[in-house]
């Protein structure tokens, strides 16, 4: 088996080394966070930065336990609609490890 040489594209995401996601990937993502109890939070940023020169600006509050995955989906759609330009992210915090429990680039 041949080692697979990626693009010189940047790369966000463990999910970026995949193919974009179909919008009901995305929202089984979405799902399974909220299955696990986690906040979902959406951020954005200016594209082209790379992972150390980038700051992910935070698209209003998390949305502590929201459990509906159409008012989270409308949340990253509004901040798509506010930043064309930006790459925007769906994260989930975990509160019992206090970190991020998934995170993932939707628009790129």
């Amino acid at each position: 088996m041949a080692v697979q040489a990626y693009e010189q594209s940047l790369k966000y995401e463990t999910f970026s080394y995949l193919p974009p996601m179909k919008p009901e990937q995305v929202r089984r993502q979405i799902g399974y966070a909220i299955s696990q109890g986690w906040n979902p939070a959406v951020e954005h940023t200016e594209r082209g930065t790379t992972a150390k020169t980038s700051f992910w600006y935070m698209w209003k509050l998390p949305l502590f336990g929201e459990q509906n995955i159409d008012a989270v989906l409308a949340e990253i759609e509004a901040c798509h609609r506010e930043f064309p330009e930006h790459m925007v992210r769906f994260v989930a915090y975990d509160n019992y490890s206090q970190s991020q429990g998934q995170c993932f680039v939707v628009y790129r």
